[in-house]
Order: structure tokens, then C-alpha cells, then sequence
């Protein structure tokens, strides 16, 4: 008898399934007496889940686990199209571009809810582990989904993370796992997870994560006159880059009858140096920033028949407190708050087998205060409506949603204000034109706008209070096929996409010295053209023997266009390559892993002039890892060992942070 395991998104085709296999247990126990009774065959079928219609590159938890890193930022440098700005160091920030259009364009969806930060739009990855992510995934446009928050259709690409859900068989009521890992700079990193099952469809996660790194490595550093002469080269140790950081999460999550609901808590707590950048022989900066964000959140799913709703709710509290000490500088000590609150409806009803609709309506709260004398004290408050449709047929998917979103700003102590309302709409099409439904063709149209931050606007010594908000056009073109032979290959896929962006009144943030600070300015329109390649293949060679390798290419052409009398027109856009890629080749035999893989980043310009005064050499990294799994009884246990910058580069991916050479990491893991 052949059953076909379903997921939770077909609740309808479950109910089914869970009758025809009460069928078969009856059928069973009915012909127990009897040999000669033959049993009847109960055969279970479903329809397979249509591709995503929107580009997706996606890395489960087993991947995460094999390339390597800590945290997420580390991740999402396997993925096209994407550019991770990386200060150095295990408490360096850390954070994404996508294809160019700024990292406040990118959203952060935690376990179905975005991440967010009023006060510069940033957020540092790096404070996000991998030890607990089942899943990573990046969509370009917008998730392939209509029952969704309204604000997750506003951003130009999204960032997914999952954490691991509880999951028991028979009577298993816990599970239990630890990783300690050491290494270079002085790294101590233990973190714990543990699952429990509370019983009646009830289950809960608890994990915890200690990070502590000294920060301390050494680099060589060489600049070059405009003559291509050496204008200085030394090397040293990078200083005051430090981190002491505890991350603490917990989860329940229970099933209903009728739907699904899952509750989550989030705290991060970190004291970090901040070794600023390496200008005019400077080492070391008495720059320090405590972190301490709390954030809660809730998520319901009911299923209706043909209506299905989604309702989500968010309180975040996020304080900070920054120092420079610096004699070379003025003396800082300041405190910043920043508050949250979230409430989110989405509802979908099945109009027919073949098309669906939804609507959505976010509410979203920010106020943000500091200890700084005649500070703004602003407060926003941003409402989100979405209407979306979707149809399905055998050969074509299409999915259309326009967003309107509605904004007011107020500041402590002025009658000013300011509101803004403005429509961006968003149309997605993938079809399939062979009938083994291998090859598809995707393409979509959307806009998609940004308000400036609180940052952006009211800081005078790094704000512009005349900032115009951004807005994004997107056009993209793909193919994508795939085939699973089942021999020699066991599988392969391969992806490619073109794209068009034009980006209006782009906001572009530089760091000014200190890397706690930035300053702002519009850029005006930037004309931003692309190409994403991707391809994966898993091959069986022999025995037990299984190869995965997987690798990406990007071409990005972003060019300020916005005055011909500018003597930047049309130059490549600040630390944007024109080329980028990565390889990453995997080798499991009998519980022994290996894994390679290669990064690749072309060069830029770190300043809006195209000159060889802000030429940045291109630069490649090489990281080398080997592990090995045992079984003892009940317990699974993982050593493994990183190199990392194996070929002991000196590089910097933005100016003056230079980035650690060859570095070492060994971890060991358990689970029962």
C-alpha cells in the first residue's frame, strides 16, 4: 500500500486522507480472522504544490547546517543578487542589499512576522543565529502567497527566516539539543534547544545562545595613491571589536480544529565594541553600543471551508546605548528607545477551484525617544491595505495585489505633521509550457516606496529633514527548469533571471567615522540592470556516496542617471559590483561531510565617482569544512571543523573595516 504524505496547506485533502486511512485500519482489523480475505489496496493521492510564480532561492536547515557560519547574514551570502555589508568580526554589523535597491527595501519576516526598525531602517542580521532556523528563504517582489500581512507586499524583497517547530512521533515527549563551538578571536559560543510536547496538540521550544569574542585579529592594510603608487601599507590588530551578546527565544505553538496558532518571545542582550574605520593610522576607537531588544509576538490560522484568516499581533521594545570616549572626539553617552506595536488581519476566500482573493489590513505603531536635548521624539503611525488576487490553472499562475499604504507622522512639541498616501501595485505570472511541467516562464511587474526613517529625517547632525521618500519599479524575466532522473543525477535545477529596477529619489546612507552614525542624501534615479544565474545538482555516484553542488552568478549594472551635468552620471553606485558569485561543492559518505565553498566579489567604488581614487579591488574568499556524524543509542552527535578565508586574504568589503584572515572554528553538537 503506498501512501503520499500532505502538508498542513491542504486541510481539506488531510480531513480526506485521515478517512481513508480510518478505511484502511478497519479493513485491516476486519481480515485479521481470515488469511484467505485479501486485503483491499488504499491508495492516497493529492495534487503536487505549484512552483513558486515568484523567484525564490531558499536553503533548508540540513544546508545551513553543511556550508557552515552563525548567523544569518552568513547564510544569504549563497544567494544571488544579493549583497551582504559586513564591519568585520563576529560583532561587526551586518546587513543585506538586494539587487541594489538598499537594505530599508528588504523586509525580515520572522516566523511570519516582519522585523522592524523606525530609527535607521537596519537590521543586523548577525544577531540572528542559525542554530534554531529550520529554513532561509529570499523572494524577489513578494511572497507567492495572497494570505499574507498587507505590509509584506509593500517591500522589494523579502527575507523569510523559520525557526525549527517541535515535531514528535509515537510517544516521544522531548527532545534535546547543545553545540559548543571555539575558535578564533577567542570565540566561546554555546547555545541549547530543547522541545517538550505538552499533549492536546500543544508543543514548546526554549532555546538560548551565549556569544563572547574578543574581536581581536590581525590584518594588512594597503592603499594606493592616485598614480597607483603605495601610498601606505602596514599591518596591525584590530582593536575594540568585542562582543558580549546573549539571545534567549521562546515558542508554543498548538493546533485547533480548525486552524493553527503559535505564540513566540525574543530577547537579544549585547555589549559590543566598535572599532570604527582605519583612517589616517587610527587602530582603535572608544566607541561602545549596549543592545538590549525584547520583542513578543502571536499568529492564529483558521480555516473556514473556502475562507481562511490570518491574524497576527507584535509588541517591540528595543533600547540602546551608545558611548564614545574617543580623546580625539567629542564625549557621547546617549540613550535611545524605540517601541513597536503590530496588529495585522489577512483574509482569503476560494471564489472557485481556480482563483482566490484576499484582503489584508496592517496597523503599525513606532515612537522612538533619546536623552538628547531638543530630540524630535517622533511618532508614526502607518496603516497597510492590500487587496489581492490569484488564479491557478494547469499551465498558468498569476497572482495581482495592489497596496495601499497611509502615513502620518507627528513630532513631541510641533504641530507639524506629515501624512502621505500612495498605491503600488504588483502583477505576477508563471507558466508552464511542456506538459511534464519541468520548464517554466516567470515574469512580474511592481512598485513599491519607502518613507524616510526617523534617522533619515530628524537627526541634524546626520539627518536631512528634506529627504524625499524612494520609490522602486521592478521588472523581471525568467526560466526555470528542473528534473529528478533518479540515477546517476539525482537531481538538478537550473534558474535565470533578468531584471530592470529604476530606482527614484534614492536614499543612500555613508558611514560618517563613526560606524554608529551615518549621513544621508537622495541620489536621485538610479537605472539598475541584472542578471541572476543559479544552478543546483545532487548526484549519486556510488553507494552511499552523495555530491551536491551548487552555484551563482550576478551582473549588476546600477548607474546614477539623474543629472548629465553631474561628473558621476551614469557611474556604478556606491560598493555595488558589477560581478558577483559563488560555488559551494558538498561531499557525504557514511556520516563524513565535506564541504567547500567559494565567494566572489568584483570590483566597486566606494564613492559616487567612478575614479581610481575609489577603486576597491576585487576580492575572494575560500572556506574548507569537515565533519562527522555518529549514532549512539538514542543520541546523534556532530563534530566539525572550519577554515575559513583558507587562502589568507586580505580584503575589506567596505572601506576602511577590514575583514579577518584565515580563521579557525570547531563546533560539536548533540541531540537526543
Amino acid at each position: 500500500m503506498c501512501l503520499l504524505a500532505l502538508t498542513s496547506g491542504f486541510p481539506a485533502a488531510a480531513a480526506e486522507a485521515g478517512g481513508l486511512a480510518s478505511q484502511a485500519r478497519r479493513t485491516i482489523d476486519a481480515s485479521a480472522d481470515s488469511v484467505a480475505e485479501q486485503l483491499r489496496e488504499v491508495v492516497v493521492t493529492t495534487q503536487r504544490r505549484p512552483r513558486d510564480i515568484i523567484p525564490v532561492q531558499t536553503l533548508s536547515g540540513k544546508e545551513l547546517r553543511s556550508y557552515g557560519g552563525t548567523n544569518v547574514a552568513d547564510a544569504l551570502r549563497y544567494f544571488s543578487g544579493v549583497q551582504v555589508k559586513d564591519y568585520g568580526g563576529v560583532g561587526g554589523i551586518k546587513t543585506v542589499n538586494i539587487r541594489s535597491m538598499g537594505t530599508n527595501h528588504t523586509g525580515v519576516v520572522y516566523d511570519g512576522v516582519e522585523l522592524g526598525n523606525a530609527q535607521n531602517g537596519q537590521i543586523d542580521l548577525g544577531q540572528f543565529s542559525l542554530d534554531n532556523i529550520e529554513s532561509l528563504s529570499l523572494y524577489n517582489g513578494q511572497k507567492s502567497d495572497i494570505l499574507q500581512p498587507a505590509k509584506d507586499f509593500g517591500s522589494a524583497g523579502t527575507i523569510y527566516m523559520r525557526t525549527r517547530r517541535p515535531s514528535f512521533v509515537h510517544d516521544e515527549r522531548y527532545h534535546v539539543r547543545g553545540t559548543f563551538r571555539t575558535g578564533s578571536f577567542d570565540l566561546i559560543n554555546p547555545s541549547a534547544l530543547v522541545e517538550v510536547n505538552l499533549g492536546r496538540g500543544i508543543s514548546a521550544s526554549a532555546s538560548a545562545e551565549w556569544v563572547k569574542s574578543s574581536g581581536r585579529y590581525r590584518f594588512r592594510y594597503r592603499r594606493f595613491a592616485g598614480d597607483g603608487n603605495v601610498a601606505y601599507d602596514t599591518s596591525a590588530v584590530r582593536e575594540n571589536g568585542d562582543i558580549n551578546a546573549l539571545r534567549t527565544e521562546l515558542n508554543v505553538y498548538g493546533t485547533l480544529k480548525r486552524g493553527s496558532w503559535s505564540a513566540k518571545v525574543y530577547r537579544y542582550q549585547s555589549e559590543r565594541g566598535i572599532p570604527g574605520a582605519i583612517v589616517n593610522n587610527v587602530w582603535r576607537r572608544g566607541e561602545r553600543v549596549w543592545d538590549t531588544n525584547t520583542f513578543g509576538q502571536a499568529r492564529y490560522t483558521g480555516y473556514f471551508g473556502r475562507f481562511t484568516t490570518l491574524a497576527n499581533v507584535k509588541y517591540a521594545n528595543y533600547h540602546t546605548h551608545y558611548v564614545n570616549n574617543d580623546d580625539r572626539q567629542v564625549a557621547i553617552d546617549n540613550r535611545y528607545r524605540q517601541q513597536e506595536f503590530y496588529l495585522s488581519t489577512a483574509n482569503q476566500y476560494e471564489v472557485c477551484s481556480h482563483w482566490s482573493a484576499s484582503l489584508c489590513y496592517d496597523m503599525l505603531w513606532n515612537t522612538m525617544t533619546a536623552d538628547l536635548y531638543n530630540f524630535a521624539r517622533p511618532t508614526r503611525f502607518s496603516h497597510y491595505v492590500a487587496l489581492a488576487s490569484s488564479v491557478d490553472f494547469e499551465r498558468v499562475r498569476a497572482q495581482a495585489s495592489v497596496l495601499g499604504t497611509f502615513i502620518h507622522d507627528s513630532r513631541e512639541g510641533s504641530r507639524a505633521s506629515a501624512s502621505r498616501q500612495v498605491l503600488t501595485p504588483a502583477v505576477f505570472v508563471n507558466a508552464y509550457p511542456l506538459n511534464d511541467r519541468c520548464f517554466s516562464l516567470r515574469a512580474f511587474f511592481k512598485q513599491s516606496y519607502r518613507m524616510p526613517t526617523f534617522n533619515d529625517l530628524y537627526y541634524a547632525d546626520m539627518g536631512n529633514s528634506a529627504l524625499s521618500p524612494e520609490r522602486v519599479s521592478q521588472y523581471n524575466i525568467g526560466v526555470v527548469y528542473e528534473r529528478q532522473p533518479h540515477g546517476f543525477v539525482d537531481s538538478w535545477q537550473v534558474t535565470a533571471d533578468a531584471y530592470y529596477n529604476y530606482v527614484k529619489d534614492k536614499i543612500v546612507a555613508y558611514p560618517k567615522g563613526q560606524q554608529f552614525r551615518w549621513t544621508m542624501l537622495n541620489l536621485g534615479k538610479v537605472d539598475i540592470r541584472g542578471v541572476d544565474l543559479a544552478a543546483v545538482v545532487t548526484i549519486r555516484p556510488v553507494g552511499d556516496l552523495t555530491v551536491t553542488l551548487r552555484g551563482q552568478y550576478t551582473f549588476q549594472r546600477a548607474i546614477d542617471v539623474t543629472n548629465p551635468s553631474d561628473s558621476y552620471y551614469h557611474d556604478q553606485i556606491p560598493y555595488v559590483p558589477r560581478h558577483s558569485g559563488s560555488a559551494v561543492g558538498g561531499l557525504q559518505w557514511r556520516g563524513w561531510g565535506l564541504n567547500y565553498s567559494w565567494i566572489y566579489v568584483g570590483e566597486r567604488y566606494n564613492q559616487q565617482e567612478n575614479i581610481s581614487y575609489n577603486y576597491m579591488q576585487p576580492w575572494r574568499t575560500s572556506d574548507v569544512s569537515v565533519s562527522k556524524d555518529l549514532q549512539i543509542k538514542r543520541v546523534s552527535l556532530r563534530a566539525r571543523l572550519e577554515v575559513n578565508n583558507l587562502f589568507n586574504q586580505d580584503y575589506d568589503v567596505i572601506l576602511n573595516y577590514p575583514m579577518p584572515r584565515r580563521n579557525y572554528r570547531f563546533s560539536i553538537s548533540f541531540e537526543l
